[in-house]
């Protein structure tokens, strides 16, 4: 485990693979940590240097008092990768990570050669759904959506065996100030405009009972960025890189190969 000081806060990070390997950034979902990406790391090329880390507000990341703006989840990545000296890295981000990613491509060119977008949108739900889930937190705390957020998160295969007791657990063990900061930047976020304007190699992926960011989504924004790919996971919902972390690496691996020799 690993802390660094970035845009005034505790950064929690991890580095695995290679050190001197082309860095790939990964940015985790909303209600997960970086332990999100633990299954599929082992099963993508050999020879890179892989570096996760948690979001403010989750995992062992300092939780400053909400509401959170986009803005300032761009701005955490932005000194993260400062503060480690990064540049032209391969980023992964996941729904709100996925957002960031996207937020940081437009502000920083430098810092991003290349960028997956799995399971995420230029803008996700909309100001009214943000706000009742809120509320709902509000009135009976991160238990009373856990039921629903599964249903989004995993297909109804995965819902059936032991280790979704594992990611209820995670989400329930997010600080609920982190929470509802985070659905306040997603409430507020819409980045249509800034990412139609990205010129840089992405990569879109998709999950096919996905209930947060259904593939239709997934792929309106890959639509917008030119020359743009997108792939759809079957039996497979939020986190495909949970669920299929094979054919998740499958999708990823080829990319990460082309583009790591830019």
């Amino acid at each position: 485990m690993r802390i660094i000081e970035a845009n005034g806060l505790r950064l929690h990070w991890r580095e695995d693979g290679d050190p001197n390997g082309v860095p790939v950034v990964f940015a985790n979902s909303l209600g997960t940590d970086l332990r999100l990406w633990e299954a599929v790391l082992p099963l993508l090329p050999a020879g890179l240097r892989f570096i996760r880390f948690d979001l403010r507000g989750h995992g062992l990341s300092d939780c400053p008092p909400g509401p959170y703006a986009m803005d300032d989840l761009i701005s955490d990545v932005e000194a993260l990768l400062d503060g480690l000296g990064l540049r032209s890295v391969i980023f992964v981000g996941l729904s709100v990570g996925g957002i960031i990613g996207q937020g940081l491509a437009a502000r920083r060119p430098d810092l991003i050669r290349a960028l997956v977008l799995s399971n995420s949108a230029a803008k996700m739900g909309t100001p009214e759904t943000w706000a009742a889930r809120i509320a709902a937190i509000e009135a009976g705390g991160m238990a009373s959506i856990a039921d629903a957020v599964m249903e989004r998160w995993f297909a109804p295969a995965f819902r059936a065996s032991p280790e979704l007791s594992l990611w209820r657990a995670m989400l329930s063990r997010v600080p609920q100030m982190g929470y509802l900061g985070t659905c306040a930047a997603i409430a507020a976020a819409d980045l249509t405009q800034s990412t139609a304007a990205l010129r840089l190699p992405t990569l879109g992926i998709a999950g096919a009972e996905d209930g947060a960011s259904p593939p239709d989504l997934v792929a309106a924004t890959l639509a917008l960025i030119p020359g743009a790919t997108c792939h759809t996971i079957p039996n497979a919902g939020h986190l495909p890189c949970v669920e299929a972390p094979e054919a998740f690496a499958a999708i990823l691996s080829p990319f990460l190969k082309e583009h790591a020799h830019v």
